[in-house]
């Protein structure tokens, strides 16, 4: 089942949307928002996958489903928890700036609370005030839980996981030594996030969801041209289960919670840095983790951070080559 919320008002109209994205459904009868749905899922759901057979079916009064108008799945989220699953980045990024990196970091998932409140609709634009604070994309993959209950083992989390869907979780890299310098987190580094344009429940993923994690290639296009080309469900030394009990071993996990694998990196054949799509390799899925790459080769980077008509593309294909959760499409342009 595929999920969506159109723009109207703060929240969103939630609509069903047919397998191929073509049609959508109207599904305020039975809630009138995600947030509502994830809030009474036990009720809620039923009737969605009901919705979604007649949609199906051609059954019911039907629309197309434009991604353009398409908002943020979950326009405001009660909270966004975002991981850093994929450990090879964080290798990657101290490895360029000479830092060690404790054997905990193998073991031990780095997460952090980011900013919910405003989440981007798939086709918005990326603002920026400041080229000089470095601003980057950041292609992820994400859950969103139903209630979870602190203490949560990691088999029963995966039990939690509603649906699953994809990010760009926008960063302004040059911001961030400043803020970990005072030891007390990201703040003004980490601006609003942006969603694909629908959420999958997981069952409906097929063998693409295992495991805990999503089993795909993750696409960046960056200016027209190939940019990451990374799978997501390799190299994710924490799954999505271990990631929510991470967040619920002290607390309990309200319904609408996303959370975010981290950036998705891959290792090179030879065990070594990704090399660039141009190059045979498998790309990025952030401009930082190309610039590591390239210091850690050439002494400096050579890549630049986003800047004003910058686009970014993000999104994954099913076996057929067609997009599982719509596409991010977004441009940079000056706050």
């Amino acid at each position: 089942m595929k999920l969506a919320s159109l723009k109207d008002g703060r929240d969103g109209r939630l609509v069903v949307v047919s397998d191929d994205l073509a049609w959508c459904a109207d599904a305020r009868h039975i809630a009138p928002t995600l947030q509502s749905a994830l809030d009474h899922w036990a009720a809620a759901e039923p009737q969605l996958r009901l919705l979604a057979l007649d949609l199906a079916h051609q059954a019911i009064p039907r629309e197309r489903f434009h991604e353009r108008q398409a908002d943020a799945p979950l326009p405001r989220a009660y909270q966004w928890a975002d991981g850093s699953a994929y450990v090879n980045h964080v290798a990657l990024v101290r490895q360029a700036r000479g830092a060690e990196m404790p054997e905990s970091f193998w073991t031990d998932p780095l997460m952090y609370q980011g900013g919910s409140d405003e989440m981007l609709a798939p086709r918005d634009p990326i603002p920026l005030a400041d080229e000089s604070w470095g601003c980057d994309l950041e292609a992820e993959v994400v859950v969103v839980t139903g209630d979870v209950p602190r203490g949560v083992s990691r088999e029963e989390a995966l039990g939690h996981i509603r649906l699953v869907g994809l990010v760009n979780d926008v960063s302004l890299r040059n911001l961030i030594p400043g803020e970990l310098a005072k030891g007390f987190g990201f703040l003004q580094s980490k601006p609003a996030s942006a969603l694909s344009p629908v959420f999958v429940t997981p069952d409906a993923l097929g063998d693409a969801w295992r495991d805990g994690r999503l089993h795909g290639v993750l696409k960046v296009d960056l200016n027209g041209q190939p940019f990451g080309r990374a799978d997501s469900g390799e190299d994710m030394t924490f799954d999505f289960g271990t990631l929510i009990a991470h967040l619920a071993k002290t607390r309990n996990i309200g319904a609408g919670t996303i959370v975010g694998s981290g950036t998705v990196s891959n290792r090179d054949a030879d065990g070594g840095p990704g090399k660039p799509v141009d190059r045979g390799g498998r790309g990025y899925s952030c401009l930082a983790e190309v610039r590591t790459v390239e210091t850690i080769l050439d002494g400096k980077p050579a890549t630049p951070f986003l800047k004003p008509g910058d686009a970014v593309r993000i999104w994954m294909d099913d076996g057929q080559g067609h997009p599982i959760f719509g596409v991010i499409e977004q441009e940079v342009v000056a706050a």
